[in-house]
Order: structure tokens, then sequence, then C-alpha cells
């Protein structure tokens, strides 16, 4: 069993009757769900679940779990999901799968909002491996480009797989690929990324998480606040 797996049955072991949970999306999410289905086959666990994305549904459907939709929901108890990259005072990095907008819907709307990872996934400050993905509105993205390099960002428009087109969101918005100033702190990053117009949702989730389970070869590490 790999670190990602044994974290998934730890955040499993959260699951109660009568919950409502949310699934995350990407490959530590996905052993999660299978985790869940597992735990719901043996136990007779009474859940219901939301997906945060197409391939989180088709997963979960697979796995014998029931699915609502977002537009059935006001609040969830449980939204169970990964990172990319995680910080000392649990702020996050996600959206690399171009799946923000749910994600972070499903993050604010739940009462328990638990990370999953591995020790990979930890780092000092948001930004310090990876680009900041930014969703924008298509007709938007040059004006949002521009704001955000007045800011010092850098970066350009995400391109698909075969590099011949932009990529599109799952909402069909376009998506900013951004690196911003090593100085700027996750709090400043979520305020200028929260104010400029044209931006529908970025890959900083600041204040969200209050526990994320820490997978490293064999140990689970908890951080909370």
């Amino acid at each position: 069993m790999n670190d990602k797996q044994l974290v998934a049955i730890e955040a499993a072991k959260l699951a109660t009757n009568g919950m409502l949970i949310g699934l995350g999306t990407g490959s530590t999410a996905n052993y999660f769900i299978e985790a869940l289905a597992e735990r719901q086959a043996k136990e007779g666990l009474n859940i219901q679940t939301v997906a945060s994305s197409t391939i989180s549904a088709i997963k979960a459907q697979n796995c014998g779990l029931a699915l609502v939709t977002i537009s059935q929901i006001k609040q969830l108890d449980l939204y169970v999901d990964g990172a990319d990259e995680i910080t000392p005072k649990l702020s996050l990095l996600k959206g690399r799968g171009q799946d923000l907008v749910m994600e972070k819907l499903l993050a604010t709307a739940a009462k328990q909002f638990v990370v999953v990872a591995d020790k990979s996934k930890l780092v000092s400050r948001i930004g310090e491996k990876f680009v900041i993905p930014i969703e924008v509105m298509p007709n938007a993205w040059q004006m949002v480009k521009q704001q955000l390099e007045k800011h010092g960002a850098s970066g350009d428009i995400r391109l698909n797989a075969g590099q011949d087109n932009v990529a599109i969101s799952a909402q069909g918005n376009y998506v900013l690929d951004m690196t911003f100033s090593a100085s700027l702190n996750d709090k400043a990053l979520n305020d200028l990324l929260n104010s400029i117009p044209g931006i529908v949702e970025h890959g900083v989730f600041y204040g969200l998480a209050r526990q994320v389970l820490i997978a490293d070869k064999g140990q689970i590490e908890v951080m909370s606040l």
C-alpha cells in the first residue's frame, strides 16, 4: 500500500451515517472514493456524495456511491481532496486539473474540509513549486493578464495537451498559469486575485482547510489549526 492509499483510508474513517460527502479530484481523491465505497459495502454506511468533477463522479458511480448534484445542496458535512502545495499554515495550491470552481465551491460549503497528501506536497509558501492557476473569462484573459503583470506576475495562457489550442476549464473558461514574487505572502496573493475583475476563480485556497493528513513512509501526520 502506498502513502496516498494510506492517507485516503484514514480520511475515509471520518465518514459517519447520514453524511453528505464531497469528493475531490485526482489520484489521492480516487483512493478516497475507493476507501469510502469499501466502508459503505462492508459496514452498510448510509451516505450521499457530491463530486467536484465529471471524472470523480464517474469513479463514484462505478464504485457504487450515491451521487447528488451540486445544484441540490446548500452545505455538505465533509469534503476530502488533495492539494498540489500545502504550507505550514494550511494554505493550499489547487486546481492544476482545471476544476477550480467546483473544488472551491465544495471546500467553502463544507463543515469540514480535510486535505489528504503525501509529504512531497509540503512547501514554505504558495507558488514555491508550481505556477498559480487562474481561471478567467475567455474574453477578458488579456486584460486580466495585464493587470497581473502590473503586480509583478509573469506567465501565459495555458495550452491544451496537444499544444495546438488554449486549454478549456471544466466551466468553459481559460486558465492563466502565473508566477508571483516570493515576497507576496499567501493572504496578499489571495486578496490580490480576489480583487481583479475577470478572474472567475484561482488556485489559492486560503483559510479554508482546517485539517491536513500527511502520509510519509507508512506514517500519518495530522496538521491542524
